[in-house]
């Protein structure tokens, strides 16, 4: 997951993560990922290339047997008169046929959640939604995923020292 920002002259990202949610692998256990095309409009693409948005409460639903990314922000392109477009509008996800059906059958049966992990640009330079489909944890699992993390530290840190006794 270390796919670093590519970028060109302008400093546009060329192909790379343009945003990310942090937070996503913390408050829910991600049980399976799958990649979805994202119709956008042009201004929103440029703006999407500045690496300007923010996916910490966006999240993923199912209307009328499609699914549509809600709550992320992409903030107006200002390098055009022509830019205006709604920063937090609903935006269309765009799956095969049976991924989508399996999906919103995990969404409604299981009780899990559609989360998107990150925005980025593949190879081509089309941009894509990474979605992780998820279960909720609960207080006492965040402790835990806190704890194993500072003791995988702790221990990167001891064997890194070999035991001299500076800590």
């Amino acid at each position: 997951m270390a796919a670093s920002k590519k970028k060109t002259k302008g400093g546009l990202i060329s192909h790379g993560i343009a945003a990310q949610n942090r937070k996503a692998r913390f408050n829910y256990t991600i049980l399976e990922t799958v990649e979805a095309g994202l119709v956008l409009k042009g201004p929103e693409v440029k703006s999407l290339r500045m690496g300007r948005a923010t996916l910490s409460e966006a999240y993923a639903i199912e209307r009328d047997g499609e699914l549509w990314l809600l709550n992320s922000y992409i903030p107006e392109y200002q390098g055009g008169v022509l830019s205006r477009f709604d920063t937090r509008a609903p935006r269309k996800l765009l799956l095969h046929r049976k991924q989508l059906a399996k999906y919103i059958g995990e969404i409604t049966r299981a009780g899990a959640s559609l989360v998107p992990l990150d925005i980025h640009f593949n190879a081509r330079g089309v941009a894509k939604v990474t979605l992780g489909l998820g279960k909720g944890r609960k207080k006492e699992d965040k402790r835990h995923a806190i704890a194993d993390r500072d003791w995988q530290r702790d221990k990167a840190r001891l064997l890194r020292n070999k035991g001299r006794g500076d800590y």
